[in-house]
């Protein structure tokens, strides 16, 4: 097996990790993994209830897959200040990296509203798209990047007391019920109509706070600040998002709701997060445990473009491809649908897993 360059120093590995197992995880979600082994397992049993966490809390609550968005948006938050310091080095030029990051923010939309064209099989202008809010966060974090920690934490808790009144001024009595609360307004006037999930598209405003945070991390990191001092701020400041979010969960002030990003799921997941970072950071960087990592890392590696690989061919085509021939196969031996299903499943994953491999090995990597 190919081994990365784990010994450069100058290159942070946890994240490449962090971001690889995310990457990995939704690329298995595009491959119908959960769904196939979800639907195998009967309702109530332990292996149903355990593949549920692999699918969004319908509103009022947290599963495990609602910490994939923000993971996403706070890994990129991290890479940012060694992206920047990487592009400074080289273009020594601040207003030829400011023009690329709003190309690259510009891109990101375009090929967020273009996925929901995908998706609905015409043109539509929808945004509730990752990329789309992902346009937004990278924006408003590249213009702190210079700021202290204190400004880009007060700007983060800005946007997430923005948020916090625009819900409860817009509907005192009911601000996060789905249907009627400030997200679904403003979604009318933007694209006139409400998403029945119950997704809003200004959630870019309180997750902007994930990509803040990030950044925020990543300069943590790149410190000269030992690595017991980095990790142990990691965990203290993660526990304590944990601490607020779950705090205003239960004491009945603000819900945690993954859907309309409401505060208290902003710093919950921001929590999670971070404590994610310093094990990973802990583990690869610290303890230089690595023999696992190669998998996961090549994903990472060309996340955009496997992103939308998995989310345009994934879900419709190449299952359906690789679908013909093991059902082929699996059928007339007399295989179930639904182990048929899951082996096709896991087919269709491998597969786009390979195709990363590939451009690994062929050295090539898509970057906007």
């Amino acid at each position: 097996m190919t081994n990365l360059p784990l010994s450069n120093h100058k290159r942070l590995v946890s994240l490449d990790v962090f971001r690889g197992i995310t990457m990995f995880l939704l690329v298995a979600e595009a491959a119908s993994v959960y769904h196939t082994l979800l639907h195998a397992n009967p309702e109530g049993s332990f292996l149903h209830n355990f593949f549920e966490q692999f699918t969004h809390h319908p509103w009022h609550g947290l599963r495990f897959w609602d910490l994939i968005q923000p993971f996403f948006m706070f890994i990129v938050g991290v890479a940012m200040p060694f992206s920047l310091n990487k592009r400074m080095s080289v273009a020594r030029d601040r207003s030829k990296v400011t023009g690329h990051i709003l190309k690259r923010c510009l891109l990101l939309f375009l090929f967020g509203t273009c996925l929901h064209c995908v998706y609905a099989g015409e043109l539509v202008f929808e945004l509730w798209n990752v990329l789309t809010q992902l346009s937004f966060t990278i924006l408003v974090t590249y213009f702190l990047l210079d700021r202290s920690w204190k400004v880009q934490l007060g700007v983060s808790m800005g946007l997430l007391a923005l948020t916090e009144i625009m819900y409860r001024l817009y509907n005192p009595e009911v601000p996060y019920e789905h249907g009627s609360n400030f997200g679904n307004y403003m979604d009318q006037i933007l694209m006139g109509q409400i998403n029945k999930g119950g997704w809003v598209a200004i959630n870019c405003i309180p997750t902007a706070a994930h990509t803040i945070w990030g950044a925020i991390c990543g300069n943590l990191l790149l410190s000269k600040r030992s690595e017991k001092d980095k990790i142990r701020t990691l965990v203290v400041v993660g526990i304590l998002g944990l601490g607020l979010g779950y705090g205003l969960d239960l004491a009945g002030i603000t819900p945690i709701v993954k859907r309309i990003s409401t505060t208290a799921f902003a710093f919950a997941s921001g929590g999670y997060a971070m404590l994610a970072l310093a094990f990973c950071y802990w583990l690869v960087d610290v303890k230089k445990v690595n023999s696992w990592v190669f998998p996961f890392v090549i994903v990472g590696m060309n996340s955009i473009f496997i992103y939308l690989f998995a989310e345009i061919l994934g879900h419709r085509w190449l299952y359906s491809f690789i679908e013909i021939f093991s059902s082929g196969a699996l059928e007339p031996i007399g295989v179930g649908d639904s182990l048929i299903a899951i082996i096709t499943a896991f087919l269709t994953l491998g597969a786009m897993w390979h195709l990363c491999y590939f451009l690994f090995k062929k050295n090539i990597f898509f970057k906007i």
